[in-house]
């Protein structure tokens, strides 16, 4: 597998746990009181987040993407959904990538 292909998976499973965190285990804590779903899914989140880090640093020194895209993808990983404009950047680069001669 290309470090591009593991950098674009490894960001929509980051950006689904951010959203899982959000969307359920937020709801479940302040609305049930289930401080556990935070705990775990905020575990869950983190450990997948440093994996996004991990993956987007092979990316870099392999130089599968280029370093504004790789910030930008960083960046958009911060932000709820903003994995989805995270996927379209990295498919972008890659369809380029590919019709480079």
């Amino acid at each position: 597998m290309s470090s591009l292909h593991s950098l674009r998976l490894a960001s929509l499973i980051e950006g689904a746990s951010l959203l899982l965190l959000l969307l359920v285990a937020m709801p479940l804590k302040y609305g049930l009181g289930l401080a556990i779903a935070v705990r775990v899914a905020g575990t869950i989140h983190g450990l997948l987040f440093l994996v996004l880090l991990s993956v987007a640093s092979r990316a870099y020194f392999e130089r599968a993407v280029p370093t504004r895209s790789l910030l930008r993808v960083l960046g958009l990983s911060l932000v709820p959904l903003g994995f989805l404009a995270a996927e379209r950047l990295l498919r972008r680069d890659a369809d380029s990538r590919t019709t480079r001669p």
